[in-house]
């Protein structure tokens, strides 16, 4: 039986070639979801994921405009965009996603966020932390994604 794959994206910040540089990579490897951990920063950004073929879950960041029109993008394409944080549940396995950090208070097997534009994998009381970095590579010139094994609670980041 396949793995479940998530691919995450965060701090897109309006950069279309890297969003559909990170979908394809999101294809590639057999994504079953993508989620995003904030900072679309425009509504025309989030309509550059409609070719997914999975699910999209996201959450609003600091710098995203326009969010009225974001939530409206997001569910004409069957997307689901939440103000953070946001909890899943999926295969038995409790997700969290945030833009900015935020300290838990509960146990999750996998914390994602975003908001620093650092790529991080780590693990802290068996919690699975992730920030996939900035896909859009304006502040430190190193665009990054993660993808995700929801079944064996591993991470790896991509470079785009």
């Amino acid at each position: 039986m396949k793995d479940f794959i998530i691919g995450a994206i965060s701090d897109t910040h309006d950069h279309l070639t890297n969003v559909a540089k990170a979908i394809d990579i999101f294809r590639q490897n057999h994504a079953d979801m993508v989620i995003h951990c904030g900072d679309y920063v425009a509504p025309f950004t989030l309509q550059t994921f409609k070719d997914l073929s999975v699910p999209l879950v996201g959450v609003i960041g600091n710098c995203d405009g326009e969010i009225d029109l974001l939530l409206k993008t997001a569910h004409g394409l069957n997307f689901s965009l939440y103000y953070p944080p946001h909890t899943l549940l999926i295969n038995n396995r409790k997700i969290i996603i945030t833009h900015k950090p935020i300290t838990l208070n509960e146990p999750y097997a996998i914390y994602l966020y975003g908001h620093t534009h650092r790529a991080e994998v780590t693990y802290k009381d068996n919690t699975l932390i992730v920030n996939p970095g900035e896909a859009c590579g304006w502040l430190f010139g190193k665009p990054t994604i993660a993808l995700l094994n929801l079944d064996k609670i591993q991470a790896e980041i991509i470079d785009l």
